[in-house]
């Protein structure tokens, strides 16, 4: 078990490593930044996360945990059938996008020239497929799954559609609300993936 100190020195790493990834410093976020915006040493940093990669994993999963993630998914994961276990999830995940989105934005940027973004990256982007894989599951055990999906394809469908650079492009770049980017995802998955009365 971790004592006080040791917790309280890793939360300030992981806070000074969210910081330096939403103002934007790229592959700037260097451990000595990290450890110079902690006030700690760099070999402190090391002490707790022995290499670059670690940490910047670590900062995305601190990230959901001070988001509290699991709660927000609480609703999808308790939904009484797969429909609604979709529209929940698009909620949930939609809506916590603009909250990630400095971070995403800065991994983002730095993961084709960087391996740690590129390992932060693919470890965040595969918890996020998960969520997308379960809430298609879902529409598969009620039965109402299109039949032209399979489980595997109407996961890539749906983890395509919900991606951080999808919603960038809207509503950063088209000028769409937020409310519009919620209620156009659901519409658009549930087109695509769900059977419609008339077609059982």
């Amino acid at each position: 078990m971790m004592s006080s100190e040791t917790v309280e020195t890793r939360t300030r790493i992981l806070n000074a490593a969210w910081k330096l990834l939403e103002a934007g410093q790229g592959s700037g976020v260097r451990m000595s930044d990290i450890a110079k915006m902690a006030g700690i040493s760099r070999q402190a940093v090391y002490l707790h996360f022995p290499t670059r990669s670690e940490l910047l994993i670590a900062t995305t999963r601190h990230l959901d945990e001070v988001q509290k993630v699991d709660a927000r998914l609480e609703a999808s994961r308790n939904a009484v059938s797969g429909p609604e276990r979709l529209d929940t999830f698009i909620e949930a995940w939609g809506n916590y996008i603009p909250e990630i989105y400095g971070v995403a934005k800065a991994l983002l940027a730095m993961k084709d020239t960087d391996d740690a973004a590129k390992l932060a990256w693919a470890d965040r982007m595969a918890a996020v497929r998960d969520g997308c894989r379960a809430a298609v599951q879902a529409l598969e055990q009620d039965n109402v799954l299109s039949s032209g999906h399979s489980v595997k394809t109407a996961t890539d469908f749906l983890w395509a559609l919900l991606s951080v650079q999808t919603w960038e492009q809207l509503t950063r770049e088209c000028g769409w609300s937020q409310h519009l980017y919620i209620n156009s995802m659901k519409e658009l998955a549930k087109k695509m993936l769900v059977v419609s009365p008339s077609s059982k």
